[in-house]
């Protein structure tokens, strides 16, 4: 069995060019992975458990999550039918994410994203910082969007938007349902789009 160097391993700018589709969702994987381990971690520490982060508070939950989401779609396309696209761009990772992903893989990445994500950032961060800090921080980690204000604007009004909703239901999948909802209509539009485009 070969051994791991790990004195050897080296870390590297990859731009959008050297990126290959098994290698992009590598990365999205294994990022998602250690975005879960560090939020597990971090509640656990605050006696905060995941599994009391989770109440089902039915109809509430989802008439907010999907409210948000509809939201959040609706402000998305009505800056997008009005800003240049230069400024929404990011680079092509979400083109090279989606455009050619079956629609259930769509919705599994969505999906895992969505509970990962909110896990660190709602679950946990939240507890310590509040949603306008836990946002700002938010925003920060979405480097592809940070080199336009508007993006960099409109990711720190959806984080604080997902902060608030948890904070009003009192349950994760608040959230964790308008994140995925966000992340998979966006996802379908970039999907189908793309399609049109090829045709």
């Amino acid at each position: 069995m070969k051994k791991w160097d790990f004195r050897n391993i080296k870390f590297k700018y990859v731009s959008i060019d050297d990126l290959d589709d098994r290698l992009l969702l590598l990365n999205l994987y294994i990022t998602q992975l250690l975005t879960f381990l560090v939020g597990f971690l971090l509640t656990s520490v605050q006696r905060n458990f995941i599994w009391t982060l989770f109440p089902l508070k039915l109809p509430t939950m989802v008439l907010w999550g999907v409210g948000l989401a509809v939201a959040v779609v609706i402000a998305d396309m009505v800056v997008s039918r009005f800003v240049n696209e230069d400024i929404s761009d990011d680079g092509g990772i979400n083109e090279m994410l989606f455009a050619k992903r079956p629609l259930w893989h769509i919705a599994l990445i969505c999906l895992i994203v969505a509970f990962c994500e909110e896990i660190l950032f709602r679950g946990a961060i939240q507890h310590w910082l509040g949603p306008y800090w836990t946002s700002i921080l938010f925003a920060a980690i979405h480097v592809r969007y940070l080199q336009h204000w508007l993006m960099t604007g409109l990711v720190f009004s959806i984080s604080y938007g997902l902060g608030w909703v948890y904070v009003h239901t009192g349950t994760l999948w608040t959230p964790v349902i308008a994140h995925f909802l966000i992340d998979f209509i966006m996802g379908c539009l970039i999907r189908y789009h793309a399609k049109d485009s090829d045709e």
